[in-house]
């Protein structure tokens, strides 16, 4: 029988690809050599300066096919000479394995990727296994897992059930499954005056009293008080700024942004109405013109529980020894996209040092996941 795919010397090859979105790094060359080799059916799905790489073994349109989401792009270094470890390196030392994606999420595409060699080789399944891993999830995310689920509409590639290997317990391995995610939307509002001296305040028209009476009234709003399965949206103020290097002149205009994470009482069509229609109360009051721009990066979606999330549940309770609590927390992932193909949930590791200075991941909990994958093959199939 041919040896096992170890999951930790994966993620240390993987870590040395200098994949910081959105280059590629060599670490989707890897995956397609490896793949290949195990007899998986390769196609780089690129779409502009974005890499991706979509693998499937057994047969194309099989009513059963089990997929893996995942992404190898990592987020900047920040200051080099603040890692005691070479960001790069994939050491493995006291039981972690260190550097830049180690957490997120290259241990968890190199789990699934053993898992999924491993299990095909082992009990070659009546279905297909497909990998969709992208190199854009840190970056704008537009043209990775977007492209990939595009490319397999088109090809007649679908996915009946689907694990994204992002991080997702808090503190021990196994304690949590997301089974969706709140929504995420960015607002920009531009409120604009007339520019006089601040000695003459009634000569001119100062944005920034509407624009924090705005402001205030916005953060202080209680959106909602939860739902059944999420907790309650929140609103974040992340910038004010005028731009004004003179503290004698009344500036012209005034800008802040904020951020709402949202649940499934909202869309961010009925946010985006609600925004509006303060800012144009304030605006009849004042005087001063607001404008409102909104992006949406994602909508809030659950997927019931049922039977994907009871199917991974038995193997994290079989693998791991603890029962896992089903939650929405945390930001967003590229399952907002994957939930428009298929059911989906997300397991992966404990995701303490994501982002972080010396980023790791612990050794025994790689191995874990990838037998916690493995089961789940191994069930589905079944």
């Amino acid at each position: 029988m041919t040896d096992p795919l170890c999951p930790v010397a994966l993620t240390a090859e993987l870590i040395r690809c200098p994949s910081v979105t959105p280059a590629e790094g060599g670490a989707l060359q890897l995956l397609e050599r490896v793949l290949s080799g195990a007899g998986f059916d390769c196609v780089r799905v690129d779409r502009g300066e974005t890499p991706n790489l979509f693998a499937r073994w057994g047969p194309q349109g099989h009513p059963r096919s089990f997929g893996f989401n995942g992404h190898t792009d990592v987020v900047p270094l920040g200051n080099p000479d603040d890692w005691t470890r070479a960001p790069f390196g994939g050491t493995v030392a006291g039981g972690r394995i260190w550097g830049r994606g180690a957490c997120d999420m290259k241990s968890g595409v190199a789990a699934f990727v053993a898992a999924a060699v491993d299990f095909v080789r082992e009990t070659p399944p009546d279905g297909a296994v497909m990998l969709a891993i992208t190199g854009d999830e840190e970056g704008p995310g537009q043209d990775g897992t977007i492209a990939i689920l595009e490319w397999m509409r088109a090809q007649g590639e679908v996915m009946s059930a689907c694990i994204v290997g992002e991080p997702t317990c808090p503190e021990t391995m196994g304690e949590m499954i997301k089974i969706g995610r709140r929504g995420s939307m960015t607002a920009s509002i531009t409120a604009r005056g007339r520019q006089g001296h601040s000695a003459y305040p009634h000569k001119a028209l100062n944005p920034l009293p509407a624009l924090v009476r705005l402001l205030d009234r916005l953060a202080r709003h209680e959106l909602d008080q939860g739902s059944a399965h999420f907790d309650p949206s929140t609103l974040a103020l992340t910038s004010v700024d005028v731009g004004n290097p003179a503290s004698n002149v009344i500036p012209a205009k005034a800008r802040a942004v904020l951020n709402i994470r949202f649940n499934d009482l909202h869309s961010g069509a009925s946010l985006t109405d609600w925004l509006k229609a303060q800012a144009a109360e304030i605006a009849a009051a004042t005087g001063v013109v607001m404008e409102v721009g909104v992006h949406v990066s994602g909508e809030s979606f659950l997927t019931p529980p049922g039977p994907l999330s009871e199917l991974v549940a038995r193997a994290v309770t079989g693998e791991c020894g603890v029962v896992p609590r089903l939650s929405t927390s945390g930001g967003t992932s590229d399952a907002r996209f994957v939930k428009d193909h298929c059911p989906v949930v997300e397991f992966g590791l404990v995701g303490t040092s994501m982002h972080q200075v010396d980023e790791y991941a612990e050794i025994d909990q790689i191995h874990q996941l990838k037998a916690v994958y493995r089961r789940v093959l191994r069930e589905y199939f079944a």
